[in-house]
């Protein structure tokens, strides 16, 4: 038998490091995390801003975050199921909810830094690339800048994650892009091309206010009415038609640039629930106690009095009292 070195003896289990936690969960790149985090040292502590973004089956995450020695900090968040309080009520997680949430958390933060009004971003949308630099001024304070942060996501061309992109871009956030990967863009053919890729903003435009869900309605209704009615029904019962999506769109990325903190409404429950009445204002959750507090010997005699009384047996309470 020729020789055989045995590798995973006791030394070498001596050494061998586990790797991160959420490494091997697989929910953190962290070669990329750290490129996105990592500060210059003559910046003196001055963080460095993300925008990251993640998708759900029913939701739609938007946060800005900043890296601490021990822990992330989230500087502001939207979320899609939001929109409902701006006539969104269907398709929460399609590439127009996602423009929609960005431009929401977009105009969250600008507010929130005294911003807003500076920096109001691209009012009228029509799919062209954006950058808030080119509107700033000199002397005036910079706006806001982050880094966009897609996770595992994977960066095709036209994903969800480019909308949310987007309309931070248009709400005026300064976020470093091209508008490679926006929908309907493609490469170029020919040798004497000056630019690898091709965009195209009415693609894009479709794809904001929602479009390319309208085509799917209409062709759906030329199929056959049963397939139409299977696929869309919740839309059928809301009254929203194939020409009604880039209304709905258009007035709430209205309604978001003038109150982008509005609250709920009063009878809204969550998980799209209603309750019967509003929630008086001074109203609190009782607070239950969850500590087991510490009983004396004749507090716990008393607890079992009470339970044999409760059944009937009297004796037993008796010789539970000596």
């Amino acid at each position: 038998m020729g020789f055989v070195k045995v590798q995973k003896n006791k030394a070498f289990f001596k050494r061998y490091q586990v790797k991160y936690r959420r490494r091997r969960e697989a929910k953190t790149d962290y070669y990329a995390r750290k490129r996105l985090i990592l500060q210059d040292k003559n910046k003196y502590a001055s963080p460095k801003y993300r925008l990251v973004v993640r998708f759900s089956n029913k939701d739609i995450i938007a946060q800005i975050f900043s890296a601490d020695l021990d822990h992330d900090v989230c500087v502001a968040a939207a979320y899609s199921h939001e929109l409902t309080r701006y006539g969104v009520k269907l398709g929460l997680t399609n590439y127009a909810a996602a423009y929609a949430t960005g431009l929401l958390l977009a105009r969250r933060v600008n507010k929130k830094f005294g911003l807003d009004e500076l920096y109001t971003g691209k009012v009228e949308v029509d799919g062209e690339d954006y950058n808030v630099n080119e509107s700033a001024e000199p002397d005036s304070k910079a706006p806001f800048r982050a880094l966009l942060d897609v996770g595992l996501a994977r960066t095709t061309t036209g994903a969800r994650v480019f909308g949310a992109l987007k309309g931070a871009c248009d709400g005026g956030l300064d976020i470093p892009h091209s508008d490679r990967r926006f929908p309907g863009s493609k490469a170029t053919e020919g040798e004497g091309a000056q630019t690898k890729y091709e965009p195209n903003p009415e693609k894009h435009r479709e794809y904001i206010f929602a479009q390319h869900v309208a085509n799917y309605m209409k062709l759906l209704q030329e199929k056959g009415d049963d397939l139409y009615q299977a696929q869309f029904k919740q839309y059928i019962d809301a009254g929203i038609g194939p020409d009604d999506l880039e209304g709905v769109y258009t007035a709430a990325h209205k309604a978001i640039r003038a109150d982008p903190l509005k609250k709920r409404d009063p009878k809204d429950l969550g998980h799209f629930k209603k309750r019967e009445k509003p929630k008086a204002p001074d109203e609190k959750y009782p607070k239950k106690d969850h500590k087991k507090r510490k009983q004396s010997v004749e507090q716990r005699k008393a607890r079992i009095r009470v339970k044999l009384l409760a059944r009937g047996k009297a004796g037993g309470a008796a010789a539970t009292a000596q």
